[in-house]
């Protein structure tokens, strides 16, 4: 039997889809766009409009992380026990609410409540998204959804970051008001999905009759953390979050501001090229690695972002320049070629790898890989940029690439081809989700 991938049509992506897909994916942009308006402005709302001062407004942007982390591992439980869409909900109300607040933050202890229910939110709602959608999407497309939600958040955060810089003026603190009230208005689009077309759909998956003892009595994280499969996929998901994403919004401007010495203008052009490269080349990629092992497309994303953190390095060798600013520019834009494959196959690895009745824990325990890292990485770029051994801050992204690549080859031999990806032949057949249990109770 052959195992050559074929390419499926890219009009498949869409057409392939269930419609509870359809409905789950078309709230996205506009949710994101919301996101995009307000997510580059934390720093200057917080510290220029409402006058914290930057040691205030940097431990208040690492409360939702930090909260976020503790609340995780709960969350993958009650997932599994009550579903993930009533979890899903909570988190989106929650989230609302906070950005309400946030908008009319005007002392450190409002602000604080408002992180507070961000990092609540963010925190749950990871594992409750990837765990319903790992309910209403089949395996053999579970990767496609994975990236066509990537490309269209990008798209929303990159609309909303273009709209929101044209609309906010620091002399004029309603504007900023505003852009948080436009957010959080853009949260009854999803709610109102997930109450109308997906209200039969709890992302609660039935318990097999041998487990039902294990889960009476529960099912520990620690028990899960014995799965030969799993550590290895949570292994690979901490160091490539530590050498890509925690570096992103962090490690990277830091180096190009005090290596590079580009200009603010120079840093959001970079950031615009990330989003452009995500946008236009992600379903190319997605046609590409379809049916391929996953595996080898995140040493193919080793690659890809080793080269773009040599260009960051060769940033640094002309500060102050053009030439600078625009292999600054690169960095981000090959950055965002090797998201392309990371984004699609890490959350569908996890996912293919998960029992049904243990879908939220396994995303829940990737989740804390994932901000384990995002925990780690901007105090390690801090630490070498801020001493100026810029050298040394490259050689250990490089380093680490060349680490993940061969994570990425050992876990291959963990775990089974069709959590790999790898089909028999030909395009695959879409098969209807498993069933849910309030669909069978209707």
């Amino acid at each position: 039997m052959s195992t050559t991938p074929v390419r499926p049509p890219l009009s498949s992506f869409w057409t392939d889809l269930p419609r509870a897909g359809k409905w789950f994916l078309s709230t996205i942009i506009a949710d994101f766009i919301g996101n995009g308006l307000v997510l580059p402005f934390s720093v200057v709302y917080l510290h220029e409009v409402r006058g914290f001062d930057l040691a205030q407004v940097g431990l208040l942007l690492a409360i939702p992380a930090v909260v976020g982390m503790v609340v995780v591992g709960p969350a993958g439980i009650l997932i599994d026990r009550i579903g993930a869409r009533i979890v899903l909900l909570t988190a989106l109300v929650v989230q609302m609410a906070a950005y309400v607040v946030l908008s009319s933050t005007t002392t450190p202890a409002r602000a604080v409540v408002a992180m507070l229910m961000l990092g609540v939110s963010t925190g749950v709602s990871w594992p409750a998204v990837n765990s319903l959608i790992a309910t209403i999407i089949p395996s053999v497309i579970r990767q496609r959804y994975f990236g066509l939600s990537f490309t269209l958040l990008n798209l929303g955060i990159g609309i909303g970051g273009i709209v929101g810089g044209l609309v906010v003026d620091v002399a004029r603190p309603g504007t900023f008001v505003a852009i948080y009230l436009i957010d959080a208005a853009t949260f009854p689009a999803p709610l109102t999905i997930l109450l109308g077309p997906l209200r039969h759909h709890s992302g609660r998956a039935p318990r097999p009759e041998p487990v039902a003892d294990e889960l009476a009595t529960g099912t520990t994280y620690l028990t899960l953390l014995r799965d030969p499969a799993l550590r290895p996929v949570l292994i690979l998901t901490f160091f490539a979050s530590f050498v890509g994403y925690s570096q992103l919004n962090t490690g990277l401007p830091a180096f190009g501001r005090a290596e590079a010495q580009i200009s603010t203008q120079a840093l959001g052009w970079a950031f615009a090229a990330n989003t452009v490269v995500i946008v236009v080349l992600q379903l190319v990629v997605l046609q590409r690695i379809e049916g391929r092992r996953r595996t080898r497309m995140l040493v193919v994303m080793s690659g890809v972002w080793a080269l773009a953190f040599l260009a960051l390095g060769a940033a640094g060798l002309v500060p102050g320049s053009v030439a600078g600013s625009l292999l600054f520019m690169a960095c981000l834009g090959i950055f965002g070629l090797g998201e392309t494959f990371y984004q699609p196959t890490a959350p569908a690895m996890i996912n293919d790898l998960a029992p049904d009745h243990l879908r939220g824990r396994y995303n829940a325990l990737m989740s804390i890989s994932w901000q384990s890292a995002s925990v780690v990485g901007p105090p390690v770029a801090g630490f070498l940029i801020g001493r100026g051994w810029g050298g040394a801050y490259i050689g250990v992204l490089v380093a680490g690439c060349g680490l993940v690549a061969l994570l990425s080859l050992f876990t291959e031999r963990r775990i089974p081809s069709r959590v790999n990806g790898v089909r028999a032949s030909g395009l695959p057949q879409v098969a209807a989700p498993p069933a849910d249990d309030d669909a069978r109770s209707r």
